[in-house]
């Protein structure tokens, strides 16, 4: 299973330090985590699954290691030369998204998890105040431990319910 990690790469120290655990969550429970695979909550995200033994994806937006290196903990770097518009990639990829803090990138990608009917998971993230919005849609926690819960039983129910 993999799971998409979203979040600002400007962000406080208490969202990373909720990243990193959500990235030691995700590997202790034999997913892989897939992120934008820069800085800030994606690299603390990256940190945690690593020192786990967990595998960790970075979608890069430039086109080589050169123009666009990734955190020094991405293990396996997909250099896609798309800039802003790989976020699609990174939410497309999980099968669930925990989105962590964040900037308008994070934004997009919320944007793109709920356009695609991919689960979402919120720690501490974007809020919306907008009429016709379903904002059920988004689970909100307050734990690392419970966001990365809700994520993969939300990946699996997904599963599920797909036709074989």
């Amino acid at each position: 299973m993999m799971i998409s990690v979203i979040g600002g790469e400007a962000s406080g120290e208490a969202a990373l330090g909720a990243a990193e655990a959500v990235g030691r969550e995700i590997a202790r429970r034999g997913a892989t985590l897939v992120c934008g695979g820069r800085g800030g909550v994606m690299e603390a995200a990256c940190r945690g699954a690593r020192a786990e033994g967990g595998h960790t994806i970075g979608i890069m937006p430039g086109r080589s290691h050169d123009e666009t290196p990734p955190n020094p903990h991405v293990e396996f770097p997909v250099f896609t030369g798309l800039g802003f518009t790989r976020n699609v990639i990174v939410v497309l990829s999980g099968e669930a998204v925990i989105a962590i803090d964040g900037a308008y990138g994070t934004l997009s990608e919320i944007a793109f998890a709920l356009i695609h009917e991919v689960p979402i998971v919120g720690l501490d993230t974007w809020d919306f105040d907008y009429g016709g919005h379903d904002e059920d849609r988004i689970v909100r926690v307050s734990d690392p431990v419970v966001a990365v819960e809700q994520a993969i039983a939300l990946a699996e129910k997904r599963r599920a319910s797909r036709p074989e």
